[in-house]
C-alpha cells in the first residue's frame, strides 16, 4: 500500500491491460478537454506579494462557470455506482485531471462489503384485481434498480398498512385505536428526521414483516435509493481499514449482523405509494398526521389491499477507490488541510455528489494556476475524492481508520462538500472554532443570486441572519473526521433539498435546467471552499477561535439544565467550561500578540508552531475512548449521533442517550450523572490542550 500522502502517482493494486488502456484513454480525453478550456495563469506573484489577500484575489479571479459545467457534464455521462467498472472509470477521470495539472496524485483502493439488487417486484391484490407495479423509473436504462442497500432478501404476502413516518409515536397512535401492524407490509413516507435504517428497525420492533418506503415531493415517478445499514464504514472491518488481506469479520459475526435490518424493505415512487394508499380502508387517521397528508387518504388499513412483496439482493466484496491530489506545504509539510467530496452516485449524480466533484476539480485547476504564479502553500493541502459514501461513508471511513494516528497528530481541518448545489441559499455547518473564518471568507465571495451583494450580506439579511449549523449529523464524509478522529470540520452546500434526490433524474440536464443553469452557485461554493483552505493552509497562525466554542458550550448547558431533574448536577460541565474559557482567552491573546510582532526569527517561528499545535489538537480533547453507549466508534462527546430521534438536543449525545432511558429505570439518574462527568472531563481535556501547560 502507498503512504497516505505519497508524492507520486500510484495505483495500489496491479493494473490489468484493460485498466491501463482505460486510464490512457481517459487521460487523453481529459488533456484534450483541458486544452479546450485552457486559462492563462494569473500574473506571476513575487514572494512579497504572496499575502492571503493577494492569493484570495488571484484565486477568485480565475473562476469560470463554463469550466465547472464542462467538468460536471463529463462526470455524469454514465451512472457510476460504487464497486462497478463505470465507477472506476470516474475515479480515473478525476485522477487524470489531477495529473494533467501537474499535481502529485495517487489512487488507493479498499476491498469492502457492498450490496446490490438482483430482483424486486411488488403487486397489489384488491377486489379480485391484481396490479403489477413497474418499479424502475421511466427511461432509466442502465441505472441500477431502485433498492435499499443491505436490505435482507425476502418475500412477503400480507395486508398493507400506512404508518406515516414510521416513528414510535406513529405506532403508538395506531395502537391507541386498536390498529395492529403485526405481520403487515408497512407503507412509510420518508421524513420525520429518521434514517432509513431507523425506520426499518422500528418497523421490525413493532412486528412489521416488510417495509415499502416512498418520498413525498414534486416528482411522481422518481424513486429514492439509499442504504439501510446501521453505522459507517465497511461492516467487516469495524475500527480498522479494509486493506489487502487484512483481518475481516465473518458475515455471521454478531458485530456484522447488528449492522443490518432483519426485515426486507424497498423504495417506490410516490405514484405507486399513493395508488396503494387510495385503496386502504379502516382505521381513523390520527389528528397529528392530517396536516401533511393528502386528502385522498381515507383509511390506514390494514388492508383490504394485499401486497405481494419480493426483494432479492446480494452482499459481496467489491473494490472501491479513493483519489488524492497533494499540494505539499513549503514550511509545514507535516500539517494537513483536507478538502473532500465523494464521487460515487446511485445514478448519474449531477447534484449528489458530482456538483461537489466538479467544484473540487475546479479548485484543483485554480490552485495549479496559483502554483504557476509562484505560490506553494505553507501547510500541505490534500484534495480527497471518496468512494462508496452512499453505502455508509465507506471510502472516507476506511481511510480515516487506516490513517488515524497520522490524522490525530497532523490534521488541521477537514472541509467537506457533498452536494455543492441543490438549489438557492447557502447552508453551512462547522465546529464552532471555525465560525469566524467562515464568516470572514463569505465576505469576500460574490453572492450567486445577487448583482452586487456578497454571500455574507445576503446570508446576514435572510430570516434569522447568519446561521451556522453544527455537525451532529451522520450523513456525509465529515463524520469520520469529526466523530471518530476529532478533526475540526466544515460542511457546505447550496440549497436545502432537491426533488431528484437519489433518483435516475439526478442528471446534468436537471442541473442545467433547474438546479444552477448558469453554474453561478457552483462558482460561489468553489470560492468559499477554496478560500477556507487557503486561509487554513497559509495563515501563519491557524485561524481558529475557541471563544466561539465556549459560547456554544454555555448555551448547550443552559438548555440542558431545563430538562434535568433538580437532583442531577451540571456543575461538573459548568466548571469545565470555565477552565476551557480561560484557556481559549489565553490562546486568543497569544495569537493577537504573535500576529502583531513584526520581528522574525527561529524563536518566533517556534512560538507560532507551539500555539498552532494547541489550536489544532484541542478538538481531539473532546474524544473519549469509550465512545457513545452502544456505538463506541463515535468518540466525540460534544457532537455525534445520539440514536434518539425524538430528542431536540443535538449535542452531548451520551447525555441525551442516558436521559432517554425510561423514567423509573433503576440507576437512571446515576447513569445521567456519569455521562455528565464524562462530558466535563472531555471539555477539561480540551482546555488542558489549549492551555498547553501541565497541571
Amino acid at each position: 500500500m502507498p503512504q497516505p500522502f505519497s508524492s507520486t502517482f500510484i495505483i495500489t493494486s496491479k493494473p490489468s491491460c484493460t485498466l491501463i488502456s482505460l486510464f490512457s484513454f481517459i487521460l487523453l480525453l481529459t488533456l484534450f478537454s483541458l486544452h479546450l478550456h485552457h486559462h492563462h495563469p494569473p500574473p506571476t506573484l513575487s514572494r512579497k506579494s504572496l499575502s492571503l489577500n493577494s492569493l484570495s484575489t488571484s484565486f477568485l479571479s480565475t473562476s469560470d462557470n463554463n469550466t465547472i459545467s464542462h467538468y460536471l457534464h463529463s462526470l455524469t455521462l454514465h451512472p457510476h455506482l460504487a464497486g462497478t467498472p463505470l465507477s472506476l472509470s470516474t475515479a480515473l477521470l478525476v485522477l487524470s485531471h489531477f495529473i494533467s495539472l501537474n499535481l502529485s496524485a495517487h489512487l488507493s483502493n479498499y476491498t469492502t462489503l457492498l450490496s446490490y439488487p438482483l430482483h424486486s417486484s411488488l403487486s397489489a391484490h384488491s377486489n379480485s384485481t391484481t396490479t403489477h407495479f413497474s418499479l424502475p423509473e421511466p427511461h432509466s436504462h442502465g441505472v441500477v434498480l431502485p433498492y435499499h442497500a443491505y436490505s435482507p432478501s425476502g418475500s412477503v404476502y400480507s395486508a398493507a398498512v400506512f404508518v406515516n413516518y414510521g416513528r414510535e409515536q406513529d405506532y403508538n397512535a395506531l395502537e391507541v385505536q386498536g390498529v395492529s401492524v403485526k405481520g403487515c407490509i408497512a407503507i412509510v413516507r420518508r421524513g420525520g428526521d429518521m434514517s432509513r435504517n431507523a425506520v426499518v428497525v422500528k418497523a421490525a420492533e413493532n412486528g412489521v414483516a416488510a417495509v415499502v418506503m416512498y418520498t413525498e415531493g414534486d416528482l411522481e415517478n422518481g424513486v429514492e435509493r439509499g442504504t439501510v445499514m446501521n453505522g459507517m464504514g465497511d461492516p467487516l472491518t469495524p475500527g480498522w481499514g479494509s486493506v489487502g488481506d487484512g483481518e475481516r469479520l465473518g458475515f455471521e459475526d454478531s458485530e456484522v449482523v447488528k449492522r443490518f435490518p432483519v426485515v426486507p424493505s424497498m423504495p417506490v415512487s410516490k405514484e405507486i405509494a399513493e395508488r396503494i394508499m387510495r385503496t386502504l380502508e379502516g382505521g381513523r387517521i390520527p389528528e397529528e398526521w392530517k396536516g401533511t397528508l393528502k386528502s385522498f387518504v381515507r383509511g390506514i388499513g390494514p388492508g383490504p389491499t394485499m401486497l405481494n412483496f419480493t426483494y432479492q439482493g446480494e452482499k459481496k466484496m467489491a473494490t472501491i477507490y479513493n483519489v488524492f491530489a497533494v499540494l505539499r506545504g513549503s514550511e509545514e509539510p507535516d500539517r494537513y488541510v483536507l478538502l473532500g467530496n465523494h464521487r460515487d452516485a446511485w445514478t448519474y449524480g449531477a447534484v449528489d455528489p458530482n456538483s461537489g466533484t466538479a467544484t473540487l476539480l475546479d479548485i484543483a485547476r485554480r490552485y495549479s494556476l496559483l502554483k504557476l504564479s509562484g505560490w506553494n502553500p505553507r501547510r500541505t493541502i490534500v484534495l480527497c475524492s471518496w468512494d462508496a459514501e452512499e453505502f455508509g461513508m465507506i471510502g472516507s471511513t476506511e481511510w480515516v481508520e487506516q490513517n488515524l494516528a497520522t490524522l490525530d497528530s497532523k490534521a488541521v481541518a477537514y472541509i467537506n462538500v457533498d452536494c455543492a448545489v441543490q438549489g438557492p441559499g447557502l447552508f453551512a455547518g462547522a465546529t464552532p472554532q471555525l465560525d469566524g473564518l467562515l464568516v470572514e471568507v463569505t465576505k469576500k465571495v460574490k453572492d450567486p443570486d445577487s448583482d452586487y451583494a456578497t454571500i455574507y450580506e445576503k446570508w446576514a439579511s435572510s430570516n434569522g441572519g447568519v446561521s451556522i449549523g453544527r455537525l451532529d449529523r451522520v450523513d456525509s464524509d465529515f463524520a469520520p473526521f469529526l466523530h471518530h478522529a476529532g478533526v475540526p470540520s466544515v460542511d457546505l452546500y447550496y440549497g436545502k433539498d432537491f426533488p431528484v434526490y437519489h433518483t435516475a433524474f439526478d442528471s446534468y440536464n436537471w442541473m442545467r435546467n433547474f438546479g444552477d443553469p448558469l453554474f453561478q452557485r457552483h462558482v460561489a461554493v468553489a470560492g468559499i471552499w477554496g478560500l477556507l483552505a487557503l486561509h487554513l493552509a497559509d495563515n501563519p497562525i491557524i485561524p481558529f477561535n475557541y471563544l466561539s466554542y465556549t459560547t456554544q458550550l454555555k448555551d448547550y448547558t443552559s438548555i440542558l439544565s431545563d430538562l434535568l431533574e433538580v437532583s442531577i448536577s451540571l456543575n461538573p460541565i459548568s466548571a469545565a467550561i470555565q477552565e476551557f474559557e480561560a484557556a481559549a482567552k489565553k490562546a486568543d491573546d497569544e495569537a493577537k500578540k504573535l500576529r502583531e510582532q513584526e520581528t522574525t526569527g527561529q524563536v518566533l517561528v517556534l512560538k507560532k508552531r507551539a500555539l498552532n499545535d494547541r489550536l489544532m489538537l484541542a478538538e481531539r480533547g473532546f474524544l473519549d475512548t469509550e465512545g457513545i453507549q452502544g456505538s463506541r466508534w463515535f468518540r466525540h462527546l460534544i457532537y455525534g449521533p445520539n440514536g434518539v430521534s425524538e430528542s431536540r438536543l443535538t449535542y452531548f449525545p451520551s447525555v441525551v442517550q442516558a436521559i432517554s432511558q425510561p423514567a423509573g429505570l433503576p440507576g437512571r439518574q446515576a447513569s445521567i450523572q456519569h455521562e455528565i462527568w464524562r462530558v466535563a472531563r472531555a471539555i477539561q481535556r480540551a482546555a488542558y490542550i489549549l492551555d498547553g501547560e501541565l497541571t
